[in-house]
């Protein structure tokens, strides 16, 4: 008997063992055909399941197209206040719409929110059409920015995922650098995508009316920490979403492609999110600390100022102690001019347990010219004066 419970109790240890040192991205069971899990401020892919393969995606497409409209407005091109047109065109698109008249015209701001929320397809080709001239003109911007951000498995045939074809597709992984980049440079989107329900205007020859948005991301009143994207489904692109969630200071973007029914997206995305906000943990520095000026050599001025070209963000998913992250500063005593703003001076490295994380530049803070034969001159002179 004795022997018999001691072997039962080594057993269980064994069990207990095993399940401690089984990672927990082998217990998420992701059905969908692909998925990504990526941390926001770093980029870090940090789960992935078929990431690469080329899918199509349906309204997640959108996704470029507010990308595009947010830069359009950063570089001035267009405002919230912009008064957008219908077309007859877009007021034709079918699927997910909401119901925009020909000739009726809307702010961009509650284009976007047509778009954000209702996933609305005419709403998408109407503000297309306001930027570019033409939904066509206006996907080649969106495959021209896919190439700038090394989306290799993506082609755009239209902005807003009615396509079914083969030619429009993107992979998971793509998804997540796209929803990367609107999420980042531009958090102003959460705006948008954290609205759960809010009316619009129509006004048109008819006559005026009311519509309610009311948002496509089920995430929004099943996760506390949801804060967007965007989800899509059509015969051949089945249900897909790109789910971003922010909690402690962490960002996460979770993107499910192919899943077999919307239920399942909702908890697949849900599943992975949860696991990554239990296994990260986000080391930043700041680097608010002033750096003294550097000497320099050969210039009109003796010294140039520097400073930390930004912060710097580390993600560990194994469990590290990230109390024991050192910062060693890497730069040269003196340097020669000139110099130029924004160019690197040297180094700012991070090491965890001896290795290396990761570095943050430091660069000059200041132009500065080389002296010439007059700068010496005015040098001598004032030192004599002195």
């Amino acid at each position: 008997m004795f022997l018999k419970r001691k072997i039962t109790a080594l057993l269980l240890c064994m069990v207990l063992a095993l399940s401690i040192n089984v990672p927990v991205a082998a217990q998420v069971n992701i059905t969908a055909d692909s998925a990504i899990l990526m941390e926001a401020s770093t980029g870090k892919v940090i789960f992935e399941k078929e990431s690469t393969t080329r899918k199509s995606p349906a309204s997640i497409t959108k996704i470029m197209t507010l990308l595009l409209i947010f830069d359009q407005i950063k570089a001035g091109k267009i405002s919230l206040e912009d008064q957008v047109l219908v077309s007859n065109y877009a007021s034709s698109m079918g699927g997910s719409q909401v119901y925009l008249a020909e000739g009726e015209m809307q702010t961009l701001d509650t284009m976007i929110k047509c778009i954000a929320v209702s996933s609305g397809n005419d709403a998408s080709v109407a503000v297309a059409e306001h930027i570019a001239g033409s939904e066509e003109a206006f996907v080649d911007l969106m495959n021209e920015k896919a190439a700038v951000l090394g989306m290799v498995d993506t082609h755009f045939e239209d902005c807003c995922g009615l396509t079914d074809s083969d030619g429009h597709y993107t992979s998971a992984k793509d998804v997540a650098i796209m929803s990367r980049e609107l999420t980042t440079r531009y958090p102003e989107v959460f705006n948008y995508t954290k609205i759960w329900m809010e009316d619009i205007t129509h006004e048109t020859r008819q006559g005026t009316s009311n519509f309610t948005l009311s948002s496509t991301n089920k995430l929004l009143k099943q996760y506390q920490w949801a804060t967007g994207l965007k989800t899509g489904s059509t015969s051949k692109a089945k249900y897909c979403f790109s789910a971003t969630a922010s909690k402690d200071g962490i960002d996460l973007i979770a993107v499910i492609m192919g899943a077999p029914d919307p239920k399942t997206r909702f908890s697949e995305a849900k599943a992975l999110l949860s696991y990554g906000f239990n296994c990260c943990k986000l080391y930043i520095d700041e680097n608010k600390e002033t750096l003294p000026p550097l000497i320099l050599e050969g210039g009109v001025e003796d010294t140039v100022p520097i400073r930390y070209a930004g912060k710097f963000r580390y993600l560990d998913i194994d469990g590290n102690n990230l109390d024991g992250i050192e910062k060693q500063v890497q730069m040269p005593e003196s340097v020669q001019a000139p110099v130029k703003q924004g160019e690197p001076a040297g180094h700012a490295k991070y090491f965890l347990n001896g290795t290396e994380i990761g570095c943050v530049d430091i660069i000059y803070d200041k132009d500065v010219e080389k002296a010439q034969f007059i700068d010496y001159l005015k040098k001598t002179f004032g030192f004599f004066l002195l």
